[in-house]
């Protein structure tokens, strides 16, 4: 089988785009490991092909990119965004969703670099399962090989990047904007313990802190069922007692919607009501939801950028946050 690039960077111990900068003569490689590498290229009879179909040596131009769940509408959205960035360049992409499951989620990951495309993008915290290092193997092996971009989430390697939402300042804002409308019991629904609702919850607890509330655990309730399900899982807690309700994802916001009007309650007045990612769902509602934009279109579009910038050699930084932006609309009074 013949000698890739990505044979020869993994053999040298350094990235593609460092491959790259030696093949392209760029000054921004050490003369220690400028050598290395064409000794390592010499010793395997490599040599670039100039009948590659990229302006890099060796590429598919094709880009891989795995989600979760492509009938979430956040990754569909993200999906969509990428894929109109990529065609700007003139590269493909091949998708595969790969399910929550950890098993599922390395299966997808090593089927794409099987594929030799020239980086990853993976959408979502999902892929970095609980953050723990036996959950986060997988991505540091592929990045042994290529470029790996994760869209909100953050894992640090060298050869990882990652464009995230500043999920911790926009939980923050719409938390304490709730307490200084006057609600004093904020409950705080969530659906998963990815890396995302992580800094949510922090963001959250912070701004009840800051406005001298305690943080009570009764309040922040995990919730992974349908709208409908949660809607009756609030009905029969009747030991909640809020005034206010924060949400991770617009779903559990229109669940908290369904359950203000089954116990009829006025929205915003009795009770406020924040969703997150600013989806259609946001204004597909009565009333329609004050939602945060996660700036899923930046960040795709972003993601992009960052990719074509590694793959030219430039240096690109590892973390990128964006800051997000709180939709007023009809379910709060602030």
């Amino acid at each position: 089988m013949a000698v890739t690039i990505y044979d020869i960077a993994k053999l040298s111990g350094v990235s593609i785009a460092t491959i790259s900068r030696v093949v392209n003569g760029s000054p921004r490689v050490s003369e220690k490991t400028r050598a290395k590498v064409l000794e390592v290229m010499k010793e395997n009879n490599y040599t670039p092909n100039p009948f590659a179909r990229s302006l890099q040596f060796d590429s598919m131009r094709t880009i891989g990119i795995s989600c979760s769940d492509i009938s979430d509408e956040y990754m569909a959205r993200s999906v969509s965004n990428i894929e109109k960035k990529l065609h700007e360049y003139g590269y493909d992409y091949m998708l595969f969703c790969s399910g929550y499951e950890q098993s599922s989620k390395e299966y997808a990951v090593d089927l794409l670099l099987k594929k030799k495309v020239d980086a990853l993008i993976l959408i979502g915290s999902s892929f970095l399962g609980s953050g723990d290092d036996e959950d986060v193997a997988y991505l540091h092996k592929a990045a042994e090989s290529i470029p790996v971009f994760i869209i909100n989430g953050y894992l640090k390697d060298k050869n990882i990047y990652c464009v995230l939402h500043d999920d911790f300042d926009a939980m923050y804002e719409a938390t304490d904007k709730l307490i200084r409308s006057g609600r004093k019991k904020v409950l705080f629904l969530y659906d998963s313990e990815s890396y995302s609702a992580q800094q949510k919850m922090a963001g959250y607890e912070s701004a009840l802190r800051d406005n001298k509330l305690p943080v009570d655990g009764n309040l922040k309730l995990k919730i992974t069922g349908t709208i409908h399900e949660e809607r009756d899982i609030l009905l029969v807690r009747k030991d909640l007692v809020f005034d206010a309700v924060v949400t991770t994802v617009d779903e559990l916001a229109v669940g908290a919607l369904k359950y203000a009007r089954a116990r009829m309650l006025k929205v915003p007045e009795d009770i406020s009501i924040v969703g997150y990612n600013n989806s259609l769902l946001a204004c597909c509602v009565e009333p329609e939801l004050t939602s945060v934009d996660s700036s899923v279109k930046e960040l795709s579009k972003m993601a992009v950028v960052k990719i074509m910038e590694c793959i030219q050699g430039e240096k690109v930084a590892h973390k990128t946050v964006v800051k997000g932006q709180l939709v007023r609309r009809c379910s709060t009074d602030f």
